[in-house]
This record gives structure tokens, sequence and C-alpha cells, in this order.
């Protein structure tokens, strides 16, 4: 009976695990494949070259400056939207916060439904040092404008494109990180207020301990995220000026689309692949190490 019931069991699990076969892993494992070679979508040339797209990647300067702003993308995304996030969902749970928590929950997530487009598009008219909102406000403070172009400044690009991320995506993590708060027993922060513990010993000897799953797949989901980034940067700079705002999923896009080398396309993705993967798994191992201290 018990193998019977196996069986039925695999039956119906089955026909998911071939769509999760075909759908992910096979895609990934002819991008692989296709990474060994030299080849574009408008040519007939199909050539085998070993690891040469791959020692290409490592010699390339604008490979690493998408590196680079993909680390910027990740530090800030992490500092905001779990850091901060999680800050104001524990001020939001307070008692004395509770009758207006609902207008400001709906403040923080309505950013996160807007469409990248919009978002992106009325970001740069407010960086704009024209018609924009952030020099006029510099000068009332009494700063010098004159070179201020925070889009089209090679050093202020990045962070005025992932402080835009971090504005649109803040409202979802803090929602997340409510939902979780709201999860965890009164009693324990009764039994905090009896011992004399003030709010921010609650928030690291209650609030933390209790939310660390919520904690671990906010940041999992941030960090591959960030290193994914492609739409907030195709959309107001496309990788400019210059190569300064590039991350790896513009310049794979360029390399592969523009420049028709989808072989090294190929080794771009990869390479992607491989960095969410490996630091997906490093977070959820760590967070079982920690579980069974």
């Amino acid at each position: 009976m018990r193998k019977k019931n196996q069986k039925t069991i695999g039956l119906y699990l089955l026909p998911a695990l071939l769509m999760v076969i075909v759908i992910l892993y096979l895609p990934i494992f002819i991008n692989l494949f296709e990474s060994f070679f030299s080849w574009g979508a408008m040519s007939s040339k199909h050539e085998f070259v070993g690891i040469a797209n791959y020692l290409k990647m490592f010699e390339d300067k604008v490979f690493y400056v998408a590196l680079k702003n993909n680390l910027i993308f990740t530090v800030m995304s992490v500092i905001c939207q779990i850091g901060i996030s999680l800050v104001i969902a524990s001020v939001l749970e307070a008692k004395f916060m509770r009758k207006a928590q609902n207008f400001f929950r709906s403040v923080y997530f309505i950013p996160s439904l807007l469409m990248v487009t919009v978002v992106g598009i009325t970001f740069k008219m407010i960086y704009s040092p024209s018609i924009g909102l952030i020099n006029p406000l510099l000068e009332l403070a009494g700063i010098d404008t004159s070179n201020i172009d925070l889009l089209g400044n090679a050093g202020s690009a990045t962070y005025a494109i992932a402080a835009m991320s971090q504005w649109q995506y803040i409202g979802y993590t803090v929602i997340l990180f409510i939902v979780a708060i709201q999860n965890i027993p009164e009693d324990l922060y009764e039994a905090a207020d009896i011992d004399g513990a003030n709010a921010i010993k609650k928030f690291f000897f209650i609030t933390l301990p209790e939310i660390k799953d919520t904690i671990l797949i906010n940041t999992i989901i941030t960090v591959t995220g960030s290193i994914r980034e492609y739409d907030e940067v195709f959309v107001t700079t496309k990788g400019g000026p210059g190569n300064a705002t590039e991350t790896l999923a513009t310049y794979l896009y360029k390399v592969g689309f523009k420049n028709d080398q989808m072989g090294y396309a190929s080794a771009l993705a990869f390479f992607i692949f491989i960095v969410t993967f490996i630091i997906g798994l490093a977070q959820m191992k760590g967070y079982r190490l920690d579980d069974q201290q």
C-alpha cells in the first residue's frame, strides 16, 4: 500500500519536475554549452573556443566596472532594504504608531507598485540640472551646483540610480517585516516590559531573533536582485555616461544584442548565475549553522 502511495505521489510530482527541468535547468546547461563557442545571432559562424570567452571576460575593463556597480547596488540595497526597512517596520509596529500605521504602510508600499519606466523617467526629471528639484534645493543650502549633474557625472550616476531603486523598493520589504513582527507572540514583549527592557533591547533580543527567517529571505531576494540589476539603469542612463553605470545585466544585453557576441554574452550570463547561486547557498548554509548553535 505504501509503495502504491509513493508511485501516486511520484506521478503527481512528475509534471512539475519536468517543467522545472525544461524551463529552469535545461536553459542553464544550454547557456553553459554555448559559452564555449564564438557565435552570433546574425551569423552562421559557430566556432568552438573553449574558455576563451571567460578569459576575455576577466580581461575586460568594462566587466570590472559593471561588477563594481553591482557591488554598490548590493551594499546600498542591503543597508536600505534590510537595515532601514527593519527599523521602519519596528517603529510602525510600536504601540504609539498603531493608529497611523495603515497610512504609513500605504505611503511606503505604493512606490513598489509603480512601473520601473515611470519611476525612471520621473527621477530623470528630478535629477536634471535644468528642470529638476535636487539642484535648486542644494542651491538653497548654499551649495554650488554648476558642476552637479547627478546622472551626467560618472562619479555620481550609479549612486543616484541606486538611491532611486531604494526609494521604490524599500516599502516592499517594510511590509514583509511588519507581517513577520506581527507574528511574534505578544507575551515575549510583555515579559520584556516586566523586566524593564527598553525598545532598543526588545528590538535586538526579541524582534531580530524571532524574524531571522524573514531577514534571510529578504536578504537573498535583495542581494540576488542587485546582482541582476538592469531595468533602472537601462531606463535612466543605458549604462552611461560612457560605461560608468554599466551593470553585469546591461553589459550582457549590449554584448549579446548590440554587438552580436552571443558566446561572450553566454559567458557573462553564466557568471551572473554562478554568483547569485553561490551567494544564496552561502546565506542559507550560514543560517543553518546559526540554527545548530
